[in-house]
């Protein structure tokens, strides 16, 4: 039977009791307000690893001032549910004094990668998740991390902390989930009215447009952007954070998409106060 766990004491006990029979450990980090998307990466932990460990914790350290902190949609009753169904053993749910009992002065912030997208529309955001990533690896000692690639940078900076910093963890991408028409999934949609349910769906079009427009012949970024944001633009009620095309993972921007390398096309939309992202990652055969 699956169990709560709120303590780092105890998650670190019951971990080394695991450890020492064997058991290949997996953690698949969370903020909760579970979804189909995070059910697919407990599902794969499931499969491939002997304990499943969901963390749940809305992290302060990387929402900004003005973010959405206080209003991110929080059922840890819902979240136990749709985590057991999905075969994880053990959820760590701290509280934010658990994590952070007093003000940290130690931080882990990845340089360059952070420059790009999410991290130059929310400054502070990704010093924030490789500060509790890392806390959360070092507290749980996973051999395996699952993150879902609807947040790619996030990814590719995790991966980049780990490399730099030799972390004994294997990050494993999994594939974006989406509804029948295509939005990600995504625990803030909650906040989209009908009106900008519907629109929303503009992001994933854009996505497939600009896949088409490639097909076409159209590789040049500066082009493939103008088209994805005067498509976004039909919709009346998006409003463009950004529209990048830069490769992958090293996030550098990119004039041509070449068919040696790959690419993300990288989109955050805001439907009034409700902030969107979505990429598409074009590999060498796409092309």
């Amino acid at each position: 039977m699956m169990e709560v766990i709120t303590t780092i004491s105890e998650i670190r006990t019951r971990i080394t009791k695991e450890r020492k029979a064997g058991k290949v450990i997996s953690l698949v980090p969370t903020m909760g307000y579970l979804h189909r998307g995070h059910q697919s990466l407990i599902e794969k932990a499931r499969a491939e690893s002997d304990l499943v460990v969901v963390s749940i914790f809305v992290n302060p350290l990387q929402f900004g001032p003005n973010e959405d902190y206080d209003r991110y949609p929080r059922d840890l009753e819902r979240d136990k549910v749709i985590a057991e169904v999905a075969g994880a053993d053990l959820i760590f749910f701290p509280s934010v004094n658990e994590m952070y009992p007093v003000k940290p002065k130690t931080y882990v912030e990845v340089n360059e990668l952070t420059n790009q997208l999410c991290g130059k529309s929310r400054p502070g955001h990704f010093r924030g998740v490789t500060t509790v990533v890392s806390k959360l690896f070092h507290i749980i000692q996973p051999d395996f991390a699952y993150f879902g690639l609807k947040d790619a940078q996030q990814v590719a900076v995790i991966q980049q902390m780990v490399e730099d910093l030799n972390m004994p963890v294997t990050i494993v991408p999994c594939p974006i989930v989406r509804e029948e028409d295509g939005l990600a999934l995504s625990s803030r949609n909650v906040y989209l009215t009908s009106e900008e349910r519907s629109q929303a769906t503009i992001l994933y079009q854009s996505l497939q447009k600009a896949k088409e427009w490639i097909g076409e012949g159209i590789t040049e970024t500066k082009k493939l952007k103008d088209r994805i944001r005067n498509f976004i633009e039909t919709q009346p009620l998006a409003r463009i954070d950004y529209v990048e095309i830069l490769s992958f993972p090293s996030l550098e921007p990119v004039t041509e998409i070449h068919s040696t390398s790959q690419a993300i096309i990288a989109l955050a939309v805001w439907f009034d106060k409700t902030r969107l992202i979505d990429n598409l990652i074009i590999n060498q055969n796409e092309v």
